[in-house]
């Protein structure tokens, strides 16, 4: 599965993954999980939201479970960010299978679309649609960096926009989901564990910063003459880093977009998205006022216009504590729970469906980039950890 998996979306230049929602590269990913749904004889479908689900059992039963995670990608990401959960999905009922165990509870393995956000610049499109997150109006607002809208996309890649929105009949049929993803930090190396259990996700969000200035001649303008925003966005950059640093969380500056973007004009509008997480929510205050107060000084002194708006936010998630309490049962209490800072389709479905997650060990505790990795023999552990829980939730 790997192996047929790994050259979709994959980028020659960089080595990194450019599978984005609705494009290309995004079609054979969805070719692919298909096929390996029908390899196995599970029912496939793809809902109105173009999540697609593999079927063992009557899915109108109720009370299924559910594994798996998504396969699109960051701009260059990793090869084991979302798709690992997905492979080992699979893989563990193959090990199930294996195992001769007896489904006792309708069973389904997911690819959520959309998740990370790449294309639209909202992360967990699909989980969000389906948990009445986000209105078929907003998704409908959503637009690429070429002005193509979400539904323009959907329609040019076969999916009817117009069936779009809430599903919460599907979401009464699921009694548990757990999603597996590898580690995205270092808490496991550190640990020397190979498999953990999560116990929380930092809340977090996105803004953006439109710094307006004056557009002018780079070699004609006396510095004292110029309303230039790249300096109070730069002064903004280095703002949230020590913001970030008081609260022990993270800011990130990490996508820019400048106008007219000419080497010898100094930019008219400089747009740059912050993301910000913490461990809770009077941190992220701090952290997020902070950064916006400096800004607005910032913008002041530099005769700069600044506008700010919150694009996305998730509050903190607590992953339901009995279903958390049944994998360390059935792992054991020496395996470890730890938070994160990553946002999650597990963490979108939490406040609708019980949810977890495990996480796999990160050697380097690299993600979204190529660099990001997980060895063999821990993706091995990971699969039949997962089996283990899915066949304690799922099977006599």
């Amino acid at each position: 599965m790997w192996r047929s998996l790994r050259p979709i979306g994959r980028s020659a230049a960089s080595g990194g993954y450019r599978r984005y929602a609705w494009t290309g590269a995004d079609a054979d990913c969805r070719l692919w999980f298909r096929m390996q749904a029908e390899a196995r004889r599970l029912n496939y479908e793809v809902d109105r939201n173009g999540n697609q689900w593999a079927w063992l059992g009557d899915p109108a039963a109720g009370d299924a479970v559910v594994t798996g995670s998504h396969l699109d990608s960051v701009p260059d990401g990793g090869a084991f960010d979302g798709p690992l959960g997905v492979v080992s999905a699979f893989a563990a009922l193959d090990e199930l299978r294996r195992r001769g165990v007896e489904f006792a509870r309708p069973f389904a393995i997911t690819n959520f679309g959309d998740e990370e956000g790449a294309r639209f610049g909202l992360a967990c499109v699909g989980s969000r649609l389906t948990a009445g997150r986000l209105t078929k109006e907003q998704a409908y607002e959503l637009r690429d960096a070429d002005g193509i809208t979400l539904p323009q996309a959907m329609e040019a890649a076969g999916h009817d926009p117009e069936a779009i929105g809430p599903d919460p009949e599907r979401l009464a049929r699921i009694g548990a989901f757990v999603e597996l993803h590898v580690e995205q930090g270092r808490a496991l190396d550190l640990s020397g564990d190979s498999v953990g259990i999560a116990s929380a996700i930092w809340p977090h969000g996105r803004w953006r910063y439109d710094f307006a200035g004056e557009a002018n001649h780079a070699g004609t303008t006396r510095l004292v003459d110029r309303r230039d925003p790249m300096l109070t966005y730069a002064e903004t950059v280095l703002a949230a880093r020590r913001e970030a640093e008081l609260a022990g969380a993270v800011a990130t500056f990490g996508k820019i977009a400048v106008e007219p973007n000419g080497v010898n004009a100094i930019p008219s509008l400089v747009r740059g998205w912050l993301d910000a997480r913490a461990a809770d929510q009077q941190s992220l205050d701090a952290v997020t006022a902070g950064v916006e107060t400096a800004a607005r000084d910032y913008a002041t002194r530099h005769g700069i216009d600044l506008t700010v708006v919150r694009e996305s936010f998730t509050p903190v998630v607590e992953f339901a504590h009995a279903l958390r309490d049944e994998l360390a049962s059935v792992l054991g209490e020496k395996t470890p729970v730890l938070g994160t800072g990553a946002g999650h389709d597990a963490g979108i479905l939490s406040e609708s469906i019980p949810t977890a997650m495990l996480f796999v060990r990160n050697p380097t505790g690299v993600s979204h980039s190529p660099a990001e990795f997980a060895a063999e023999d821990d993706c091995v552990a990971g699969v039949i950890a997962l089996a283990d829980v899915l066949e304690g939730l799922a099977c006599r």
